[in-house]
């Protein structure tokens, strides 16, 4: 038996050895050969990369959208609007609406089922001031659920507690962008930074979010990194209470009340408590279904006044990962008919050189080579190819989504079982289609071939 598996490794090598020869001994055929395999697996390798990209580049959208949420923002509405062809803008006949508020956030939280959390938000453009530098930016007035929501981790310091969300104490939690411009070499807990014409104490920071100019502008959204927040409870006692009617308001809506029919009258003021309320919900499923509730219990209690929109950002961007996935397998199936072709082209290469090499194929079966050894040299050539090419491709494709990266703004992710797929179909191309060739070449007679001219 040990010299019978001996005898059989010294025949697969030396089939071996006669297949490498015979493929240098044909460099320019096997290397135009191996060309299909070459940029199919390339493309396959490509394709993958800029699939994965896009699929880990959704998938960081929606952790700075939150998972699960529904997103209602108010409409500031316009007094005036276009309402014939003909006539000039024509004032328009206003009902009453509260405006979005703390009180439509209550309603939903007591009434709607299913839901996980709910985060009002109130935000404010304003400056920053202290140790002597001025910036602009925007505090965020906001519930410890808005840190949950979006995932949000403190790098340093302490959440907002109960007695700072109950007094609306003048604390504040800043974004790493804040700390970098405004501390950049001591520690900012427990310094004072001046928001508008108030100063909050910091008692957190913030771990840094990184967030592409890409995703910035396609989802709406802020750098967080340069935003300070602080309790809701503070900007509604300390700056600014939409909802809280004061002298000043009574004043300006009397002098619109005098003025003509035919004055221009500016625009409506912000007349909306809170600037966005964010509804996480439990399950993906109920997102819709949700979304309808709120939609019809903000109807009612806007007394018909659709001053709001809301969105589903998962469902947006889950829409768009499908057109994505769809684009990808299309050119996935282009670079799989790449790779089929490259081995149509092996399998009649080597049936050509079948007909080439009958006299070397006959004289081997004269001297006692068997018909298996004929059919591993003609599989040895078939693979060789193959995978040589594939270990090319390979490379040439991630040169290919490294570029991509760099000159097209495309975010690529090159993973080990793209190139171990690639790799995998490569060698069974060269399998499946050197197999019909070796059989071919096995199946002559030795006489006949001997004489063959």
């Amino acid at each position: 038996m040990k010299f019978n598996l001996s005898s059989n490794r010294e025949r697969i090598l030396a089939n071996l050895n006669i297949a490498i020869e015979a493929v240098f001994a044909n460099q320019i055929r096997s290397i135009l050969t191996g060309l299909g395999i070459i940029f199919g697996v390339a493309a396959v390798i490509a394709m993958l990369a800029i699939g994965n990209g896009a699929q880990q580049e959704i998938l960081d959208q929606i952790k700075l959208v939150g998972l699960n949420n529904i997103v209602i923002k108010p409409i500031i509405e316009q007094t005036e609007e276009k309402i014939g062809e003909d006539e000039a803008f024509q004032k328009k006949e206003k009902k009453f609406s509260p405006g979005l508020g703390l009180k439509d956030m209550r309603s939903i939280a007591a009434i709607v089922p299913g839901l996980q959390a709910v985060s009002p938000e109130i935000l404010i453009e304003t400056h920053i001031i202290t140790n002597g530098i001025r910036r602009s930016a925007k505090l965020v007035g906001v519930e410890p659920a808005y840190f949950e929501i979006f995932s949000f981790q403190l790098e340093q310091g302490k959440m907002f507690s109960a007695d700072h969300l109950e007094k609306g104490a003048a604390v504040c939690i800043i974004g790493k962008g804040i700390q970098t411009r405004f501390f950049p070499t001591e520690n900012p807990i427990g310094k004072s930074i001046k928001c508008g014409n108030k100063w909050l104490e910091v008692i957190g920071v913030l771990e840094a979010r990184l967030i592409s100019e890409t995703s910035i502008s396609n989802l709406g959204i802020r750098d967080y990194n340069m935003d300070v927040y602080t309790p809701l409870n503070t900007v509604l006692i300390r700056y600014n209470d939409r909802d809280r009617i004061t002298q000043e308001m009574i004043r300006k809506a009397n002098a619109r009340s005098g003025r003509n029919n035919d004055e221009d009258e500016p625009e409506n003021p912000n007349y909306h408590q809170i600037d966005r309320l964010v509804v996480q919900v439990a399950e993906t499923e109920r997102l819709t279904p949700t979304a309808e509730i709120i939609a019809r219990m903000l109807e009612r209690k806007h007394y018909e006044v659709v001053d709001y929109e809301i969105e589903i950002p998962e469902l947006l961007l889950k829409q768009q990962q499908r057109t994505k996935d769809i684009f990808n397998y299309v050119l996935g199936a282009i670079a799989g008919i790449s790779l089929i072709v490259g081995g149509i082209g092996i399998m009649n290469i080597m049936l050509a050189s079948v007909l080439e090499r009958i006299k070397e194929i006959g004289l081997r079966l004269s001297i006692g080579a068997k018909k298996a050894d004929i059919i591993n040299q003609f599989m040895f050539e078939a693979i060789m190819i193959s995978v040589t090419g594939g270990i090319i491709g390979i490379v040439l494709g991630m040169l290919m989504a490294f570029a991509v990266s760099q000159f097209a703004d495309i975010p690529t992710i090159i993973t080990f079982s793209s190139i171990l797929i690639s790799f995998g179909v490569a060698a069974s191309v060269g399998l499946i289609f050197g197999i019909a060739p070796a059989r071919k070449a096995a199946s002559q007679d030795p006489i006949t071939s001997l004489r063959y001219e």
